[in-house]
C-alpha cells in the first residue's frame, strides 16, 4: 500500500475516533450532573401578595442531546462555536388569579432556541424565547456565570440582562380599561423592559455523590414592569437550597 494513502488512512481513523469520543463526552449515554429536592423560596411580587416557599425539584444535567438548567430544558442540534444550538422551554410560575376587579393571566410557555458557550472565561448563556400562551410576547436573555473554588466549596456568580417585550409584560402587568373600573388600579399599558440580574450559586459536597446547592438571585425590574400599578416593588429576589446526587 502507497505510504501516503497509509497515513492518510491513519489520520482518517484517528480524526473519527477524536470525534466520536468528542461526541460521547458531549452526549453522555447516561445521566450525567445533579438531581435531587430544592426549597425555593419565590417572591410573588403582585397585588401586595407575600413570598411564598415551595419544595420543587432540582435539576441540572445531561442525559444524551437532552439537557436541564433548572429552569430551562431542551435538546442539543448542531455545533456551534464553543456549544450547540439547543431548542429550548422555559418553565414559568407567572400567572395570577382573578381577583380584585382584575382578569385571570395564565402561565406563559416560552419556547425558542439558546446556546451555552464554555470557554476557558466562564460559561456564556443566550436564549430567545416566544411565549406561545396568552401574551405572543418575546423574552431574550444573556447570562455570563465564571467558577472559582475556596477549600472544598465552588463559588458560580453570574450576571446577566433579561429583555422583555411590551406584549408580554402588558399581558402580566398592563390593566385594561375595564380592569381599571373595576379594580381601582389606574390604566397602564406596559412597555419593554430591560431588566439587569445578579446572582450566586455556592456548591458544596457533603457526602459521597451527594453536593448542597445555596442560590441567590436578584432582579433590578425594567420599567414597563416596575411602574405597573399592580406590582409591589422594582426587585425580585429568588433563593434556592438543595441536596443533590450528582451523577457522574
Amino acid at each position: 500500500m502507497n505510504k501516503t494513502l497509509l497515513c492518510a488512512l491513519l489520520l482518517s481513523f484517528a480524526g473519527h475516533a477524536a470525534a466520536q469520543q468528542a461526541e460521547q463526552a458531549d452526549f453522555p449515554d447516561h445521566l450525567r450532573g445533579d438531581i435531587g429536592p430544592g426549597v425555593f423560596r419565590l417572591e410573588r411580587n403582585i397585588l401586595g401578595k407575600s413570598d411564598v416557599t415551595q419544595v420543587l425539584p432540582y435539576a441540572y444535567f445531561d442525559y444524551g442531546r437532552f439537557f436541564a438548567r433548572l429552569d430551562t430544558f431542551g435538546i442539543k442540534t448542531v455545533k456551534i462555536g464553543a456549544g450547540y444550538l439547543e431548542l429550548a422551554a422555559r418553565v414559568n410560575f407567572d400567572h395570577m388569579d382573578a381577583e380584585r376587579g382584575l382578569n385571570r393571566r395564565s402561565n406563559s410557555v416560552p419556547l425558542g432556541i439558546g446556546t451555552m458557550q464554555e470557554t476557558r472565561f466562564g460559561a456564556f448563556f443566550l436564549n430567545a424565547f416566544y411565549d406561545v400562551n396568552k401574551s405572543h410576547g418575546t423574552l431574550l436573555e444573556a447570562v455570563y456565570a465564571a467558577q472559582f473554588d475556596l477549600g472544598r466549596a465552588s463559588f458560580y456568580p453570574q450576571i446577566g440582562i433579561e429583555r422583555r417585550s411590551s406584549s408580554y409584560n402588558d399581558y402580566f402587568y398592563g390593566v385594561t380599561g375595564a380592569e381599571s373600573s373595576a379594580s381601582g388600579f389606574r390604566e397602564y399599558h406596559a412597555g419593554a423592559s430591560t431588566t439587569p440580574t445578579l446572582g450566586l450559586t455556592i456548591e458544596m459536597p457533603v457526602a459521597e455523590n451527594w453536593v448542597a446547592n445555596v442560590t441567590f438571585r436578584r432582579k433590578w425590574l425594567g420599567n414597563g414592569i416596575a411602574n405597573s400599578p399592580i406590582v409591589n416593588h422594582s426587585t425580585e429576589n429568588m433563593g434556592l437550597v438543595a441536596i443533590n446526587y450528582h451523577f457522574k
